[in-house]
């Protein structure tokens, strides 16, 4: 077993895991780094409670195996792990809650049931810009690579100071390009996760190359569906933006601050057919946070079917 932890975990958590990975024959090892006993309570990622097989109570400087309590586990799908204090239930809750996201093998072929285990802590973002603030929530669930991949370039100020370079009123807004033209990226591109999350308002959803041969019924060539990097665009109006679904990856979505996004949407433009903006919209700030029992964006999110 390792003798150090994450910094990121150590700063975030008072649920610890042993480490981040997991292979699916090794024990989900988890420590209560608090003062007090605590009872751990495992939901789905939709907030479906999930049934602890084995006493759940976790004294404090001790460590449980989170499979043996709770079965599930080794079944793929993403579940939120918390520590609840003695006496008390969910929602309430202690530290910051661990996503744990068991995952299959996705390739052709592969063999059924989970292939690897990953840890992270419940975190959201901020936008900061000069108009206000904007909150985002992430789907770990749906686009995990996509909501990790925003997660590790805010956390290292890639988008600070960065634009909105492109605004189309009533569509989206566009940004996360270093070169604030639509051309660049963070040097590397990510696999499509198309999921069912549908491009309703707030929807936070990857740019990324059009294919020309696209269209109804004719979905994009890989080569299209992988080139998105960090350029990012947020939903304005599901009427129009609808026609994305299940062809962009939806992987988050603005909980709080869309009045933000609206007054941004409304700046004059200098080019309306390239949606450029008469006056530069920055994101001064974007910033990972995370999620406390005072401070939970999530408790906000009810999630979307299309119809």
């Amino acid at each position: 077993m390792p003798t150090t932890i994450p910094a990121l975990l150590t700063l975030f958590s008072l649920l610890l895991p042993a480490k981040t990975w997991f292979a699916p024959d090794q024990p989900l090892n988890v420590k209560n780094d608090s003062s007090a006993m605590v009872t751990l309570a495992l939901t789905s990622f939709s907030g479906a409670s999930v049934e602890a097989r084995t006493e759940a109570k976790l004294d404090a400087g001790k460590s449980a195996d989170a499979k043996t309590i709770f079965p599930q586990l080794n079944q793929p799908g993403t579940y939120i792990l918390y520590a609840v204090p003695e006496g008390k239930a969910l929602p309430e809750f202690v530290g910051t809650p661990l996503v744990i996201s068991v995952r299959s093998d996705k390739r052709p072929g592969g063999p059924a049931g989970p292939i690897v285990t990953k840890v992270d802590p419940l975190r959201y973002a901020t936008i900061e810009t000069p108009k206000g603030t904007m909150t985002l929530v992430f789907y770990f669930d749906v686009a995990p690579n996509t909501a990790e991949s925003f997660l590790s370039l805010a956390a290292g100020g890639y988008y600070d100071g960065l634009a909105f370079h492109r605004i189309v009123p009533g569509f989206v807004l566009q940004g996360g390009d270093p070169r604030n033209d639509g051309t660049g990226g963070p040097g590397y591109a990510l696999p499509p996760e198309f999921n069912d999350r549908p491009h309703v308002e707030g929807a936070l959803s990857m740019a990324r190359m059009g294919d020309p041969n696209e269209g109804p019924g004719v979905l994009p060539r890989y080569e299209f569906a992988s080139s998105a990097g960090s350029q990012f665009f947020v939903c304005l109006d599901y009427a129009k933006t609808r026609q994305l679904d299940n062809r962009y990856t939806v992987f988050g979505k603005v909980i709080e601050g869309m009045d933000v996004a609206k007054a941004i949407a409304a700046t004059p433009l200098k080019d309306e057919r390239a949606g450029i903006p008469a006056e530069k919209q920055v994101m001064t700030n974007v910033k990972v946070v995370p999620v406390t029992p005072g401070n939970n964006p999530y408790a906000l999110l009810k999630l979307e079917v299309p119809k």
